[in-house]
């Protein structure tokens, strides 16, 4: 058995003690997780009415210091390289593989020596997690999609699996909530596959992209920019994207949604909402009646940590698809002898999902003496699915989309190229070179056999069992993915692209970052974990509001699905507990 490891380096940014009571306080409820959804739960609760604390594993940031967006390389001390001598990317060997994860923000990402996973030998998963207030909203890529019944209802098109319990007219007006809220710059399209949503202006093509756009519509293909949760006008009290390039090191304009910039402001402003950072939740506890009680969770803040322990009468775990899954196998459940809690059915853990991708294909368009105005657009095009919708392909079942764009260079194709002067100056300056690349993102199976487990050998750093990943790509992902790379050849070709070759950069499961399933959703408690309403079969007053409740996984990138699932849960879980149906 293999130990996937990844490091912290000591916390240097603690911006207050966590807010922790002494006396024995009960909130209505306790979130576990502050990222894309558990700041909507938190927002959503807190404004119903209820109490609420979030506890959270990382601490909290803070802008004018951890946000480096308008830092240029001359201003980090190892000029922003991924230098070996960075103590903080030696203790993330694999966060650090990410384009995200550099010098200024590596302490976004989890310490991988302090919090290791376990693989079997030669079955690697690359789990990318977030260590502070916002999780991954802090340095996602923001690309903001929703499903379709072709995704809700794909098991009754080919017979794999099972049939989301919801329809897309269920969670259409939900997907409208969070789009307003959030701001999604967009264009309306008309396309079934990827349904429309509520959108501010559009970004730009860039010329490229309309040549590129021009030769997929003479082959019958459609082409839409891409849908991002970055603002192209000033939306909600947040300020308009100013197109500065390295998102992913953080917004201190507010330009792209993160819940410390939005929701979570909304909750505090509430008065009825509570953060505890360095929570380090371990289980869920029962109350002796079959509810549960709250959470007991490790106080890292302390030298060696500190058990402690959050009474409620509603527990929501939003902690991340394997963040949450992690939790209910630790928690035990002497009544119904199950491993985990919530798992009468035995599917908590299964099912686990990610998207492929790293296949496709690039080429060169003449720049025409373009200059990159667009370079620095964070947001690329996107291909909608085209397979199995009407024909059947013969060889794998589900379907795939792209991402991807232009890049007209600057003055990198100058390196080497001959001349002096003036003269030399003037022709780098008109050869720019145009490269075009697409890349499929395709579809995974959900198979029980992609599963994880607690390692019974291998703690944290506090002592909490970790999770063994037992996940790998199926013949079905393995063909679709030969077919994204043939079709992106053609459809670059068909563009008046020149140099076209495919490219091939394979990759463990869990390197899309798009993870979900292992507690999924049904109506059949003998084979989920969750109902409709993510609330869990067996503990009515337990919900789980992320990305593991999902059944299949799309093509399409998963974010904004996860918070439509959790407006929606919301809405129902405070109707029930107005009813007194949660007690």
């Amino acid at each position: 058995m293999r130990t996937t490891v990844t490091n912290r380096a000591p916390s240097k940014r603690v911006t207050g003690a966590p807010l922790i009571s002494k006396a024995a306080e009960t909130f209505d409820a306790v979130v576990v997780g502050s990222g894309a959804n558990g700041g909507w739960v938190a927002k959503l609760l807190a404004e119903a009415g209820l109490s609420v604390c979030v506890l959270e594993k990382g601490e909290p940031l803070d802008p004018k210091v951890d946000f480096t967006e308008h830092m240029l390389p001359h201003d980090f001390e190892l000029r922003g390289k991924r230098d070996p001598r960075n103590e903080a990317l030696k203790r993330r060997p694999v966060q650090s593989k990410c384009y995200a994860c550099g010098e200024s923000n590596a302490h976004f990402f989890e310490d991988e020596i302090d919090n290791p996973v376990t693989t079997p030998d030669g079955r690697d998963f690359w789990w990318v997690r977030g260590n502070k207030v916002g999780g991954r909203t802090l340095m996602w890529a923001r690309q903001s999609y929703r499903m379709s019944d072709w995704d809700f209802k794909a098991a009754s098109r080919d017979g794999f699996g099972v049939d989301w319990p919801i329809a897309y007219a269920d969670l259409a007006p939900y997907y409208d909530i969070v789009e307003r809220y959030i701001g999604v710059s967009g264009r309306r399209e008309g396309i079934d596959v990827l349904p429309d949503g509520q959108f501010l202006p559009p970004m730009a093509y860039t010329c490229g992209e309309l040549d590129l756009k021009a030769g997929l519509e003479k082959i019958g293909r459609r082409m839409t920019i891409g849908r991002a949760a970055v603002l192209t006008r000033n939306h909600n009290g947040r300020l308009a994207c100013h197109y500065c390039g390295p998102c992913h090191r953080g917004c201190r304009t507010g330009s792209y949604f993160t819940s410390p910039g939005s929701t979570l402001l909304d909750a505090e402003r509430t008065g009825r909402y509570r953060l505890i950072p360095h929570a380090h939740v371990r289980q869920v506890n029962l109350d002796g009646g079959g509810l549960a009680r709250g959470v007991a969770y490790v106080d890292t803040s302390v030298a060696g940590g500190t058990e402690r322990e959050v009474k409620a009468k509603i527990v929501v775990l939003a902690a991340s698809t394997l963040g949450s899954t992690r939790i209910l196998l630790n928690s035990p459940d002497a009544d119904r002898g199950s491993e985990g809690l919530a798992n009468s059915s035995g599917a908590l853990g299964c099912y686990l999902m990610d998207h492929h991708f790293q296949r496709g294909a690039q080429g060169v368009l003449p720049a025409r003496g373009r200059k990159p105005e667009l370079a620095r657009r964070p947001n690329g095009i996107y291909i909608p699915r085209f397979k199995n919708l009407g024909v059947k392909e013969p060889s794998y079942l589900r379907a795939y989309g792209y991402q991807g764009g232009e890049n007209v260079t600057s003055f990198e194709h100058a390196y080497g190229n001959p001349g002096f002067g003036a003269e030399w100056k003037h022709l780098q300056r008109s050869a720019q070179v145009s490269h075009l690349s697409i890349e499929g993102y395709g579809e995974m199976l959900p198979r029980r056999s992609n599963r994880v487990s607690l390692d019974p050998m291998v703690t944290d750093k506090w002592g909490v069992p970790v999770l063994h990943i037992d996940c790998a790509w199926s013949d079905n992902e393995k063909r679709m993915s030969i077919d994204m790379a043939n079709e992106a050849q053609h459809m670059l070709e068909a563009a008046g692209v020149e140099e076209v070759e495919q490219f091939y950069d394979p990759a463990p499961p869990g390197w899309s970052i798009h993870e979900v399933g292992t507690a999924r959703m049904g109506t059949d408690r003998k084979n989920s974990v969750v109902n409709a309403f993510q609330q869990t079969h067996d503990v009515k007053n337990l919900f789980v509001m992320d990305g593991s409740s999902f059944v299949s996984s799309g093509c399409v990138n998963p974010t904004l699905t996860m918070m439509a699932l959790t407006v929606r849960s919301c809405k129902n879980l405070v109707a029930e507990h107005a009813a007194g149906r949660l007690a």
